[in-house]
């Protein structure tokens, strides 16, 4: 997934180069966007916070997270439907 911090609003943006974009309103400062990602898939697939981390790119705009209980193909269509609405 490609982050973008400090973005007016926070939100699933689409895709980039074959990863989903995702804008973050916080800044990349002591983990706020970190938090922020987190809640925001949270949000977007309806899962807990507690089943979804970060398994690299802390610290980079490109991260690989893990969401415990769903499947990839449940991913995929949950982000189409998030994409369709936004526009």
């Amino acid at each position: 997934m490609r982050v973008i911090p400090r973005s007016s609003k926070s939100g699933l943006a689409g895709m980039r180069d074959g990863a989903l974009l995702v804008r973050l309103n916080a800044p990349p400062v002591e983990g706020a966007a970190n938090s922020e990602l987190i809640q925001v898939i949270s949000d977007a697939l309806g899962v807990p916070k507690r089943s979804i981390s970060i398994v690299s790119g802390q610290r980079s705009r490109l991260k690989r997270i893990r969401v415990e209980g769903v499947t990839e193909e449940y991913v995929n269509a949950k982000c189409k439907m998030q994409n369709a609405n936004a526009e």
